[in-house]
């Protein structure tokens, strides 16, 4: 698989045949120096992904995409921005290849079709160096397949599985580096992540790393990219969109 559009959207590709963790490869490589800016490692077959708060994400090979990329951006920027700047480049590319489709994101980074989960992201600091932002994506898997009932799959809701791979994650490496471009050069991420949240103005239920869960409305993001909670600061959880208060 030669993933030419991929290839052509950034300087170092690595596509592995199968591997444990696309994250946990390119962070190994980040610390010993051996890569530079928005190298990329990806692979179909990911048997040992890892998702927020400890969860595991394995997927049947062939059927999702997982690639992690490194940004080295410089010591002054606010890096917990990355997570929701490559959640909104995974909903815009998302987007591009179902048009028809209700696509948005979800807080922090879950990319939703018609409120289902298509698409989840994790961000890895790698100290002195950057952060190495990793993302799953399913392609082509089956009702049958998925993970959860609120999951989906983008040729569950209509996308070609014609060179599905790569038009995927060129369309998203493509969408990541001209939003971290942007940023970088003092773009208002904020504004357009907010514009795309699917969260802000639901009731939702936060599943907290302490273990507690948090009730309310979802009111805004605040400028380091935490979401507003009625008038709680949320820095990391698993949210809920609740039907019902």
């Amino acid at each position: 698989m030669r993933l030419p559009l991929s290839r052509a959207v950034v300087d170092r590709l690595d596509l592995l045949d199968e591997t444990g963790s696309t994250n946990a490869i390119l962070v190994q490589r980040a610390r010993s120096g051996t890569e530079q800016e928005f190298s990329v490692v990806a692979t179909t077959s990911q048997t040992a992904g890892r998702g927020r708060l400890g969860r595991t994400w394995v997927a049947p090979p062939g059927k999702t995409i997982a690639a992690s990329v490194l940004l080295t951006p410089s010591e002054g920027d606010r890096l917990s921005w990355l997570p929701l700047l490559a959640g909104l480049a995974m909903t815009r590319a998302v987007r591009s290849l179902v048009p028809d489709h209700a696509v948005t994101l979800k807080w922090p980074n879950d990319v939703q079709v018609d409120g289902l989960k298509v698409s989840g992201l994790l961000a890895e600091l790698v100290p002195g160096v950057g952060v190495v932002i990793g993302a799953g994506l399913n392609l082509t898997m089956a009702a049958e397949e998925l993970p959860t009932p609120v999951s989906t799959s983008l040729t569950l809701v209509g996308a070609s599985p014609d060179d599905l791979v790569d038009r995927a994650l060129a369309a998203y490496l493509r969408e990541l580096r001209g939003l971290y471009d942007g940023w970088v050069a003092g773009a208002d991420i904020r504004a357009q992540v907010a514009a795309e949240c699917s969260t802000i103005g639901r009731s939702v239920r936060v599943e907290l790393p302490s273990g507690d869960d948090l009730y309310g409305t979802a009111t805004d993001i605040d400028g380091e990219g935490r979401l507003i909670v009625d008038g709680h600061t949320v820095a990391a959880g698993d949210v809920t969109h609740l039907r019902y208060v």
